[in-house]
C-alpha cells in the first residue's frame, strides 16, 4: 500500500496492471484447469441397459447370438468393447441371457445345435443350454445376465 493518501502516478499505474492481470490470469487460467482436470473428475457409469432385439425375434429352444458394442469413458481415455450374449427363449419360462465368454480363460463359447451345447474352442470346455458345466477345465457356469423387458424390447444389464 502506498504511505500517503495520494497515490503517484507509478503507483497507480502498478496496481491498475497488477488488478487487471489478475483478471486475465483468473478468467483465462481457471477454465484452462479446469479442461486438464474435468474428465478425470468424471464419476463413470459401470452398468448400463442395453437393447438386444424385439422378443418376437428369438426363436423358442434355441439360443441366438447377439454382438453390440459399449463404449466407455475413463478420464481422457476411451474404449469400445465388442460384446457378445446368447438369448434363449425356453417353451416354458422367461428369456434368459447368457455371456458367450467361457468361465475357464474368456475365450468366446459358441452354440452347437448337433450336440446341443455350448462349446469352447480353447480347452473343450462343454456347457449345457442353461449355462451349466457339462465337461471340461471351466470352474463354473456361464454367467447368467439380469434381463428386462419392456415394450416387447429385451433389454440386457452390462
Amino acid at each position: 500500500m502506498p504511505k500517503s493518501p495520494n497515490l503517484s502516478r507509478r503507483e497507480f499505474v502498478n496496481i491498475t496492471v497488477g488488478a487487471i492481470g489478475t483478471v486475465i490470469v483468473v478468467s483465462v487460467g481457471v477454465p484452462a484447469i479446469a479442461y486438464v482436470l474435468g474428465p478425470g473428475l468424471k464419476i463413470q457409469k459401470t452398468e448400463a441397459w442395453v437393447p438386444v432385439g424385439k422378443v418376437d425375434q428369438f426363436k423358442v429352444g434355441e439360443p441366438t447370438l447377439v454382438s453390440f458394442t459399449r463404449t466407455t469413458v475413463n478420464g481422457w481415455e476411451r474404449t469400445t468393447n465388442s460384446i457378445g450374449v446368447y438369448v434363449t427363449k425356453p417353451e416354458s419360462g422367461d428369456i434368459y441371457v447368457l455371456s458367450n465368454v467361457c468361465t475357464h480363460l474368456a475365450c468366446r463359447v459358441s452354440w452347437k445345435a448337433d450336440g446341443q451345447d455350448y462349446v469352447c474352442p480353447c480347452h473343450d470346455g462343454h456347457f449345457d443350454i442353461e449355462g451349466l458345466v457339462i465337461s471340461g477345465p471351466p470352474p463354473k457356469p456361464l454367467i447368467r445376465l439380469e434381463t428386462k423387458v419392456e415394450d416387447n424390447t429385451l433389454y440386457v444389464k452390462v
